[in-house]
Formats: structure tokens, C-alpha cells, sequence
């Protein structure tokens, strides 16, 4: 294969002077430009690096799949990444463009071609390539493909929404979040790719910025053993793009991707545990995280099926946005990370108090939260689904009068939770779904419009995917079960294991399947449902069935 020298490892030595001499208020205000130079992005169409001829490359370069996402009714992104050493830090090819053909057809043999075109692997993009295939039909299977020098990639299914304004009759989803790979294998999504579901959403924490052994944690790989630059935690560009091809290099989630068009949104872990907007987990200075942060984002962006409109520009990335399936439904996909107040009394469970509750608090930010509030205010979709990283709804986590709750999720801002719940009754949401992950079980809420009363209107539902891996095996019941039930009487299920949610809405109603899998530290586990919930439009409230 090609080999070219691997870059040196850290922040451009120009940027970290810098961010040593100035100060903490004038850092904050340093433009995003700046920040963009840390991590070399370069102009946008630039051709800022030497052409390579792909004839030379002479070992397979799509090791990492292939993606699409964030499906519209004429338009689709289609991702793949070019690294025939993914391990590497530079995936085995020298800091040269290389251009690569892709191809949109409507059969999987590719007799009828939908599409093509050629896009440009960049090294400054890592070698990813994110086309946004345009002029397709709305509410159709395409099947999709690249090519370079002599390799073809694998073939992966995507499809596009219905066209604006139809009434589509169904829409079948589901949501992922927490895959960590040290604890264990990604089976439920190689469950998830033999799903017929329309899209995924995946909720955070696609990958942690945790070390990893060379038997790979919880795995304990004895077939294999993996770099040791996986053993440290990630804080560069460098760090956070090896990471990501560690976890592509999974053929499992390899599957997923393949088969599904992927919605995707960050929690923490992509970044750093816990951390709320330029505050750390733990108390870097600002001009230190703002650095992990640009360059967290950058390599999500790179390693994601998302749109130029998400590239970030330094530490900043627009990700929250809205795609509409038809009249049927509206997706609000939300950034409750980067904009959010930071924890009050820490980032761990605590009773409530005049800190958390100051209503100045936010979760999501006030361009973001008046945002979501104006979309539902001109929403005409039958569901309004808004996807978000951390428990929505009320959460007691002991049977005291006052009891503790996390900082870390909604419990922890009351005053936004107040704000969306009172803008989605002021816009008239009838039939509200809020999609959450982050916490490693599955919880089935109803949203109260007064939590501390069980009679109060019900608002909403809340459906919470456990994670893949996260956490290892998982059990159903946890041991603090009966405690969480019994403080939380709107909470409709609480499942300790591993899995997804598969949700399939129609103009009645929408039902709910919990899928989970037994085990994740050896690989092979079956799935099984574990509870279905059913909540009927214009009658907000989960029913199982």
C-alpha cells in the first residue's frame, strides 16, 4: 500500500501559543476563523494539495464502509473515507487529493443509474468524502457505490423522504445511542441492519474518548491484537480521527450504515465526558477545551454522513435541524451540549435548588430553544418528534420527599423544560414524541405537564434508547428498578439491557418496540422485544401492548 509519513500529533504549535498568551475573556472572544486554523481547515473548494493518481493505490481503501444520512424528499448525503491503514494516523495514503467516483442507482445491480459524479477525497478532510446527491425522486430506495483506481466499495441502501406537503401514510425509524467499544460488541446494530425501518437516529455517544487496551476492553479480542495509540485518551484532531476508525473498522456498525440512512447528533462522549458548552469535565481553562472541542467536532464532522451546512468552523458546529417526513412528521434533532448552561452543584444527582432552578439556566441555548418553539409554531406534521441527547422527563432517583435528580439531564434545567413544554401547548403539538438516549437503559415516559402530579394533562411521550454497548452486559431489572418505578409513576418501562427502540408511526398512532440483546461481551447474542407501547394521535400516553 502507499505509505506516506504520519503528521505530528497535537494542536498547531502557533495556535497553542497563542492560546498561552492571551487571556481567558479575550480567548472567549476570539473569532471562529482562528479556531478553524487549529485544525488546518482549509478554504472551502481549495485544492490546497497535490493530485494523487489512484491507480496507485494498491491495498483496499474503503476499510471503513460507506454511509448516507439526513435524508430529504429530492437530496441524500453519501459518505465513505478513503484509508487503506486505518489504524494509521494517516490511513495509509500521503497528504494528496484523490478523486473518487460515486454512483446512485435505482437496483442493486446498477442497471438503472439514478446518479453520479466525481467528489475529491481531501487530506485536509482526513480523505472523507460527504457528496449531497441532488435531483432524486421523494419517497424512494436508491442503492449507492464508490469508486477508486481499481476498488469498488461495498454497496449501501438509502432512500428519500416523501415530498413536502403529501400525506405519507407510515414511517418506521429507530433510535441508537452509547456505543462504547471497550464494553462490548456492537450486535444490535448488526440486529438494527436487518431491520426495515426508513432511517436512524443516532442519539450520542457514537464513540468515547476513552482509552482502549489492546484486546479491546470488554471484547478481550484474542484474534487480534489493536494499536497501542488507542491507549490514551483522545484530546487531538489526530486522536479523535484514529478513534473513529477504530470504531468503523466494526462490521457490525459497518452493517448498519450500509443498510440505513443515518441522523445523527452529539452528546458529550464524542467530545468529553459531561462537559457543557466551553466548560470541561474537568476545569481545563477555556483556551485549552476550546481546542479539544474544535478539533472533537471537526472529526465528527469528517467521519459523519452530514452536510456542508454542519462543517464546523472551529469550535462551533451548527447541528441542530430539521428534516419533515411528508405531513406525517417533523423531525427537531437538538444540540443539548454545546449551548447549555453548565451543571448546577457539579454534573452528578442532586436535589434541586435555587441554582438549578434559576430560570436564567439553559439546556439548549436561547437561539436554539426559540428556534424549535417558531418551528412548532408553523409545524403541519401530524408527529412532532424531537430528538435530543438526555432524559426529558422527570426522573426521582430516591423515594425522600425531595429527592435527588440529574444535573446532567433536563431535571438539572426545569426552567428550559418549562419553556419547551409551555411552546409546545402555545403552538398546539398534539401529539409530541421527544427521543432521548445517554443514560444505558430504555425508560418509556409520559410527559406530565406537572411531574409532581400524576393527574396533571399529559403533554407527551418520552422513549429512551439504551445503549449498544455501553455500560456491558446490562440486566432487566437494575437493582435501584423498584426505587426508580416507584418514585416515577409516569415512567411506563425501565429496562436495564442493551439494544434499540424500533418506532413505526401512521396517521393513528405510533407504536414503540423495545429490542434488546442478552449480552454484549461475546459476540452472537439473539434479539428479542422486550415491551411495545402504543400511544394513539391526538391522545397523548403509552399504552403497552
Amino acid at each position: 500500500m502507499i505509505i506516506s509519513s504520519a503528521r505530528p500529533q497535537g494542536h498547531a504549535p502557533q495556535l497553542r501559543a497563542a492560546a498561552r498568551r492571551i487571556g481567558r475573556r479575550r480567548f472567549m472572544s476570539l473569532t471562529a476563523a482562528a479556531l478553524a486554523f487549529a485544525v488546518d481547515l482549509p478554504a472551502t473548494g481549495a485544492a490546497a494539495a497535490a493530485e494523487l493518481d489512484a491507480a496507485r493505490i494498491d491495498s483496499d481503501p474503503f476499510t471503513l464502509g460507506v454511509a448516507s444520512g439526513d435524508p430529504q424528499p429530492t437530496s441524500v448525503v453519501l459518505w465513505t473515507r478513503l484509508a487503506p491503514a486505518p489504524y494509521q494516523p494517516d490511513g495509509g495514503l500521503p497528504a494528496e487529493r484523490v478523486d473518487v467516483d460515486w454512483e446512485l442507482a435505482l437496483d442493486e445491480t446498477f442497471a438503472v443509474l439514478a446518479a453520479k459524479g466525481t467528489a475529491t477525497a481531501h487530506p485536509e478532510f482526513h480523505h472523507t468524502v460527504h457528496v449531497e446527491a441532488e435531483g432524486l425522486e421523494p419517497g424512494r430506495v436508491y442503492h449507492y457505490r464508490f469508486r477508486t483506481g481499481t476498488w469498488l466499495s461495498e454497496t449501501g441502501r438509502t432512500r428519500t423522504a416523501p415530498a413536502a406537503g403529501t400525506a405519507a401514510a407510515a414511517l418506521s425509524f429507530a433510535t441508537v445511542s452509547c456505543q462504547a467499544y471497550q464494553d462490548g460488541y456492537f450486535t444490535a446494530h448488526r440486529h438494527l441492519a436487518a431491520e426495515d425501518v426508513d432511517l436512524v437516529l443516532h442519539l450520542g455517544d457514537y464513540m468515547y474518548e476513552y482509552a482502549v487496551d489492546p484486546a479491546g476492553g470488554a471484547r478481550k479480542y484474542t484474534d487480534r491484537t489493536l494499536p497501542a495509540l488507542y491507549g490514551h485518551e483522545t484530546t487531538t484532531l489526530e486522536d479523535y480521527r484514529l478513534r473513529y476508525a477504530l470504531y468503523k473498522t466494526d462490521a457490525d456498525l459497518r452493517a448498519a450504515h450500509a443498510m440505513h440512512p443515518f441522523v445523527v447528533a452529539f452528546d458529550d462522549h464524542e467530545t468529553e465526558n459531561n462537559y457543557a458548552g466551553a466548560v470541561s469535565e474537568n476545569g481545563d481553562p477555556p483556551e485549552q477545551f476550546l481546542l479539544r472541542r474544535a478539533a472533537a467536532y471537526r472529526a465528527y464532522w469528517e467521519n459523519q454522513p452530514l452536510r456542508a451546512a454542519q462543517l464546523p468552523n472551529g469550535a462551533d458546529m451548527q447541528l441542530y435541524r430539521r428534516l419533515q417526513w411528508g405531513t406525517l412528521a417533523r423531525f427537531d434533532v437538538l444540540d443539548t451540549r454545546q449551548y447549555r448552561s453548565d451543571q448546577a452543584y457539579g454534573d452528578g444527582k442532586h436535589v434541586p435548588g435555587p441554582e438549578s432552578e434559576d430560570p436564567a439556566r439553559t439546556i439548549t441555548g436561547a437561539a436554539q430553544e426559540a428556534w424549535l418553539l417558531d418551528g412548532w409554531r408553523t409545524s403541519t406534521a401530524l408527529w412532532n418528534l424531537m430528538a435530543q441527547q438526555v432524559c426529558f422527563s422527570q426522573r426521582k432517583m430516591d423515594l425522600n420527599p425531595v429527592a435527588q435528580v440529574s444535573m446532567d439531564a433536563w431535571d438539572g434545567y426545569p426552567a428550559s423544560r418549562r419553556r419547551v413544554l409551555d411552546g409546545a401547548k402555545a403552538a398546539g403539538i398534539a401529539n409530541l414524541m421527544v427521543l432521548s438516549g445517554d443514560v444505558h437503559v430504555a425508560y418509556a415516559f409520559d410527559i406530565k405537564d406537572d411531574f409532581d402530579d400524576p393527574a396533571s394533562r399529559t403533554l407527551g411521550t418520552e422513549i429512551v434508547a439504551t445503549s449498544i454497548a455501553s455500560g456491558q452486559d446490562g440486566t432487566q431489572k437494575p437493582s435501584n428498578w423498584a426505587t426508580y418505578t416507584a418514585a416515577n409513576p409516569h415512567m411506563k418501562l425501565y429496562d436495564g439491557r442493551r439494544g434499540y427502540v424500533k418506532v413505526a408511526l401512521d396517521r393513528t398512532q405510533a407504536r414503540a418496540d423495545f429490542r434488546t440483546v442478552p449480552y454484549v461481551t461475546r459476540p452472537g447474542a439473539p434479539v428479542t422485544t422486550a415491551a411495545s407501547f402504543v400511544t394513539q394521535a391526538g391522545a397523548p400516553g403509552l399504552r403497552p401492548v
